[in-house]
């Protein structure tokens, strides 16, 4: 196993970096003082100006209507803020304009740096199956310093919310379906974007979305309603901005979706109760894109001004892309319809902004074209992009030891429409998709391989259609192998932002081909790309071995070869249940007994069961094999019951009882047995990733105090309540080897 230390220690040190490079001590007395004083001065219209966005792609190209408006609307200082504007030359071309407002009050640029700048690294999604906060940190920093060295401000990224319906395309930008798991990861992608303050040239601000609960859309589709209770808002969907809150998150983006009848974008509860009141955030809030506008047809607002009062009036401080704020708000103001005070706030906030970046110092600090050639070229951020992708893949299933390959395999058969791909491994929301800079999965295992090994191909089938016209190839090649690998999946534009899906099978013939490659009799090891959960039936049930590789990114094929070949041991886990099939969709470890739960195995009759399937997931919550073997044993409580102030070190210990290293993701579970609400059979409340030799043992502690044990109770109040708890330890929701009792004493 390797463990490429010089590498990681070199990329640490860039992180520890983050918010330095250029960042001068804060003096939030005196910058509010000049916001004050800024604010003062300005018009009503330029107040306004500073709370709209808008898209700059033709911004620096050819003459247009739109560019000529933008750019007079620019120098007029009626525009806070561009995105889509890329690049140094672009940006300071563009900045030098709003430099000739009255009032020189410098744009922000945003931008979708989703899971990379210019180095794409694997989907969100995909690193959350990494359990590795360190890696996913380091992830968000590169792309940072990437975009930042571009002439990049702010990104829209990360995406916290909390999906359990793989229908919905987006889940591939986020963390996955547990709170617990996707706050820790959010806290890592802000401090990884943003470093410890901003200011720094290497970083950027992050933003927060989509506020909130966008991820349980009804029935999976984008952009759709979403009825929720208050309980499961604040315990299953809320808990992830907290943490990005916590983290000292720049910026939040509110959501599409409506939440119990009321749109986010016009939703005072979220935004002014929630997160600017009980939270005290001092950050500000855009907009989804056209989003103020989109609450006319939603039947919320009657017209474009009164969706304008609606949103600032709700705590919506931009405008990205919807003009409601440029053609209304200044008159509703004028009109007492809305309060002088609310402008000034959401002014307030992005100015801050503006001065914490150092903008108004120097409004071309981002724009540094020596800078720019110096980051985009460093060698060290596609070994970051490896390392990730080979931390994101996820073994699924390796019977009878089929991986890693060997010497013994001499003729190896790669098969499949997707082995040779190029722009699927970087996936939806790549903004830089440039192929020249990905390594396919062939050129990957290509060099891999070695002389000694000869490495046959064919395509056998398109990703999607029914032709079968390459399936004797295909059978061919295989035939001629010691094993096959098969590549397969969803091409990258079948996941993403408007992606929904109805059907999660593999699409095309692609299963088909893999029963034909099966007939040969050789050993199928199939290699599953794609940005959700998918369905598989019978690659599940009669492959030899299964790899989980998302959309892995530029660096995908060298690690995918890695992986296969043992360089490096997997380690993944599922951040997301995978479905047996569409019906069980919504899904979640995180299932209650209910009043008639099974208690034998078989047993359906008037239990909650389906009749035509098991309750039970494909591929559970946090499950993913490994090239060696873990034992768990020596557990002990430091006492048996603990008091409201009190805490309890739950230890044990793991050992490696394989012949390879290997890391181990030790997960917590815990369950309240008796509550005033009915609590989840399993909920994670830790977890701890630990690199073994063979034959290595360590200890792993957990600490447990009132909080882990506190959810919210009928009144929304945050409480832990007397009584008894079941703990279970081990290295997925459905495989825990430990069990222990804990009671909360009043």
């Amino acid at each position: 196993m390797r463990f490429q230390f010089s590498c990681l220690l070199l990329l640490t040190g860039l992180l520890l970096a983050s918010g330095s490079a250029g960042a001068q001590p804060s003096d939030a007395a005196g910058t509010e003082q000049r916001i004050s004083t800024l604010l003062a001065q300005m018009t009503l219209a330029e107040k306004v100006g500073q709370l709209t966005q808008y898209s700059g792609r033709q911004l620096t190209g050819p003459a247009s209507d739109r560019k000529t408006d933008l750019l007079n609307s620019i120098r007029s200082g009626l525009v806070g803020s561009m995105l889509n504007v890329t690049g140094v030359q672009a940006t300071r071309e563009v900045q030098a304009e709003a430099l000739k407002s009255r009032l020189k009050i410098p744009l922000l640029f945003g931008l979708d740096v989703i899971h990379g700048y210019q180095t794409v690294f694997p989907i969100p999604l995909a690193e959350a199956a990494s359990w590795d906060m360190a890696a996913i940190r380091q992830g968000a920093h590169v792309a940072a310093r990437e975009a930042a060295a571009a002439g990049q401000h702010w990104t829209f990224a990360p995406m916290v919310d909390v999906a359990r319906d793989p229908r919905w395309g987006r889940v591939m930008e986020g963390a996955g379906e547990d709170a617990y798991l996707g706050a820790q990861i959010a806290r890592a992608r802000v401090l990884g974007f943003q470093g410890e303050r901003l200011g720094g040239t290497d970083a950027i601000m992050a933003c927060a979305k989509h506020f909130a609960a966008y991820g349980a859309a009804t029935a999976g589709r984008d952009y759709n309603a979403v009825d929720l209770s208050d309980q499961q808002l604040w315990e299953t969907y809320l808990p992830p901005f907290k943490a990005a809150v916590d983290a000292g998150v720049a910026t939040f983006m509110n959501s599409f979706n409506t939440l119990n009848g009321v749109p986010a974008t016009g939703n005072k509860y979220l935004q002014r109760d929630i997160l600017k009141g009980q939270w005290k955030y001092q950050g500000f809030v855009v907009s989804d894109w056209g989003s103020i506008g989109e609450m006319v047809p939603w039947g919320y607002a009657r017209d474009p001004a009164d969706a304008a009062q609606k949103a600032i009036t709700a705590g919506s401080d931009m405008d990205m892309e919807s003009d409601a704020y440029r053609n209304h708000l200044a008159q509703l103001v004028k009109d007492g319809k809305v309060e002088t005070a609310l402008v000034d706030d959401a002014v307030r906030r992005i100015l801050r902004k503006k001065f914490e970046l150092g903008l108004f110092d120097d409004p071309y600090k981002f724009s540094d074209l020596k800078r720019e050639k110096q980051v985009l070229s460093d060698p060290q951020h596609r070994v970051a992009a490896r390392q990730m992708a080979e931390k994101s893949l996820v073994l699924l299933k390796n019977q009878n030891n089929t991986l890693p390959l060997g010497k013994q395999h001499r003729t190896v058969a790669l098969i499949g429409p997707l082995a040779k791909s190029r722009r699927d491994l970087d996936g939806s929301w790549a903004l830089n998709a440039d192929t020249t800079l990905i390594t396919s999965f062939y050129d990957g295992l290509a060099k891999r391989v070695g002389a000694g090994t000869r490495l046959a191909y064919a395509k056998g089938c398109n990703v999607q259609g029914d032709s079968r016209a390459g399936f004797a190839a295909a059978v061919a090649a295989a035939q001629t192998a010691d094993v096959v690998v098969l590549a397969v999946g969803e091409t990258w534009e079948m996941s993403g932002e408007a992606k929904s899906r109805t059907d999660l099978h593999l699409p095309g013939v692609q299963e088909e081909l893999f029963q034909a490659l099966k007939a040969t009799g050789k050993p199928v090891v199939v290699v599953i790309f794609g940005g959700r959960p998918l369905i598989f039936d019978a690659i599940a049930e009669q492959a030899d071995a299964i790899l989980y590789a998302w959309w892995p990114g530029a660096e995908g094929g060298p690690a995918l070869a890695n992986v296969l070949y043992g360089d490096y041991n997997p380690a993944g886990k599922l951040p997301m249940t995978f479905p047996r099939n569409a019906g069980q969709i919504p899904i979640s470890y995180q299932q209650y007994n209910t009043g008639r739960p099974i208690t034998k195995p078989g047993e359906i009759r008037y239990k909650s069961a389906y009749l035509d399937a098991p309750n039970t997931p494909r591929y559970a919550f946090g499950h993913g094999l490994s090239y060696t073997t873990f034992r768990y044993d020596n557990l002990q409580l430091s006492q048996p019951t603990l008091t409201a102030d009190q805490s309890v070190r739950v230890q044990f210990r793991i050992t490696n009882t394989g012949t390879r290293a290997g890391e181990e993701v030790a997960q917590l579970y815990l369950h309240d047995v008796v509550a005033s609400v009915a609590r989840p059979l399993k909920e994670l409340k830790g977890f701890q990733k630990l690199a073994l030799k063979p034959g290595e043992s360590q200890t792993v502690t957990f600490t447990i105090d009132r909080a882990t044990l506190s959810f919210y109770n009928q009144q929304l109040a945050w409480a832990a309540e007397p009584g008894d708890f079941r703990l279970f330890i081990g290295s997925a929701s459905d495989d825990t080897r430990l069990e222990g009792k804990l009671t909360l004493v009043p």
